[in-house]
């Protein structure tokens, strides 16, 4: 029927409503190049939301992920390009990729140092990496407050809190990757309303979710569960402007570092460091 638009994949409707989700994706969008015969990985692909956006900058494109619901699920919104993974090794040979993009996925595994090293084996010889994890630090408020209004590590799927820059930096350079480049994003006010936005989905509306994930349960993460919300989405809908207007106040913080750390790396010619 003409003039009736195809709704948006439910993976995309979240992610159009999500602030901190929109400024992660305005950063790859600007700040990542992909060539057109690259072929990269994507470590971690949680429901297909960033990697919908990475596969618009052209490429070849793997996607991974530790849960087959998740991978079932990308798959409706990607199509194709779906290898299960294990740990602690990547499924894929040495040397196989230019790029390996590990968004949100490296404090979600119990061993940090064997993912970093596999990272490195998988990329070529000069290969890049883009990473993303929470940043953490001496004045990171938010972790103090999270278990107090009922957000639990384990609701987020995280096995630690997250890295600070110098701490990402041995972790990498033992597995012989080299950071060129970083900065933050999701300042004090977004990530607040991120706070609260979790909580009230975590203590309210997600008693008996669909699937345990490695990424948790802070929002819907199955279509399931995103059509169980789909009252309480709509009204989110209505008062979302306002919340949007509220995370300008992040304007005044231009001085303040992001709650959230994102890396470029390039893997280096000589062998990773072995030990401590």
């Amino acid at each position: 029927m003409r003039g009736v638009s195809k709704p948006l994949p439910w993976q995309l409707e979240i992610a159009r409503r999500s602030l901190k989700k929109k400024e992660k994706i305005d950063l790859l969008e600007k700040r990542v190049a992909v060539g057109p015969n690259d072929l990269c990985l994507d470590l971690g692909c949680a429901q297909g939301i960033l990697s919908w956006f990475l596969r618009k900058k052209g490429g070849r494109w793997v996607h991974t992920d530790l849960d087959f619901e998740n991978l079932r699920t990308s798959r409706d919104l990607l199509g194709r390009g779906f290898v299960q993974m294990g740990t602690p090794g990547l499924p894929f040979k040495t040397g196989s990729f230019d790029r390996v993009f590990c968004l949100d996925f490296l404090e979600h595994v119990d061993d940090d140092r064997t993912t970093a090293g596999e990272i490195s084996r998988v990329l070529k010889p000069g290969g890049k990496l883009v990473l993303i994890v929470p940043r953490t630090g001496s004045f990171i408020v938010m972790q103090k407050i999270r278990p107090a209004v009922g957000l639990k590590l384990e609701f987020y799927g995280h096995k630690r809190e997250g890295y600070s820059l110098p701490e990402l930096r041995e972790l990498l350079d033992k597995a012989g990757l080299r950071i060129t480049r970083q900065t933050t994003y999701s300042r004090f006010f977004t990530e607040l309303l991120e706070l609260f936005l979790n909580a009230a989905y975590v203590n309210f509306f997600s008693a008996k979710p669909e699937a345990k994930l490695r990424d948790g349960h802070i929002r819907p993460s199955t279509p399931g569960e995103f059509a169980a919300q789909g009252k309480a989405f709509k009204l989110y809908k209505l008062v979302y402007p306002l919340f949007a207007l509220y995370a300008q106040l992040d304007r005044l913080l231009f001085f303040q570092r992001g709650y959230a750390l994102m890396i470029w790396a390039e893997k280096t010619i000589l062998e990773p460091r072995q030990g401590d």
